[in-house]
């Protein structure tokens, strides 16, 4: 996988446009009724960057970053500000945001979650590029502590314990995180002249698969 762990400007990301994407493919039938189905376990994300620049100055900042990144050859970090942590968004992070799973006496590796709730439905997102230094994580109610109780991997968001939570114990987990994400297009085209008229450059990136 070509990815640097590195983060595209936040204050760039800030104002940008984009969300979640899913596919659904929908039969009519004959007598009206319809069949859907979707290939996709989970959702993926699109944004444009393009929306949040503010100066001439900020498109030399991505621009700088397009071409480290080789255009789409490699991925890279992104701050969705409409969606970056556990919990709600007016409150700070807490170990108890979450359940991410239930202990059996034998599994000490986790993978943090973030759970999307409707009425009954929920939605179980998988994040694989936590924020560090913002993971707090609990066993039955009580707060454990990184590099005493468990080890965080940022780069995949898999949190390992120290021993085995016991059976029917909830782990739980609050945490900052990132999008994985690539640029989706090989060029970008931005003028001093255009951009001073008001047009900004398109700067669309996608989410990826790691």
């Amino acid at each position: 996988m070509q990815f640097h762990d590195v983060r595209f400007p936040a204050s760039l990301s800030f104002g940008s446009s984009g969300g979640p994407e899913r596919r659904t493919d929908v039969v009519t039938l004959a007598n009206g009724f319809e069949e859907r189905n979707t290939p996709w376990e989970h959702s993926r994300r699109r944004y444009d960057a393009g929306l949040s620049l503010r100066s001439m100055d900020d498109i030399d900042k991505v621009l700088a970053f397009f071409e480290a990144r080789r255009g789409r050859m490699h991925g890279f970090r992104w701050k969705d500000w409409s969606d970056f942590k556990t919990g709600v968004p007016s409150r700070e992070v807490s170990y108890e945001d979450e359940v991410i799973a239930q202990g059996d006496e034998e599994t000490k590796t986790y993978q943090l979650v973030k759970v999307y709730r409707s009425g009954e439905q929920t939605y179980a997102r998988p994040i694989t590029k936590p924020v560090a230094g913002t993971v707090r994580v609990g066993i039955a109610g009580i707060e454990q502590f990184e590099g005493v109780h468990y080890e965080v991997d940022t780069s995949t968001g898999i949190i390992t314990f120290e021993h085995a939570p016991n059976e029917g114990m909830d782990v739980t987990a609050g945490f900052e995180f990132d999008v994985p994400v690539r640029f989706d297009t090989d060029q970008i085209v931005s003028s001093a002249s255009t951009f001073q008229a008001g047009e900004v450059p398109a700067v669309p990136v996608v989410e990826l698969r790691v």
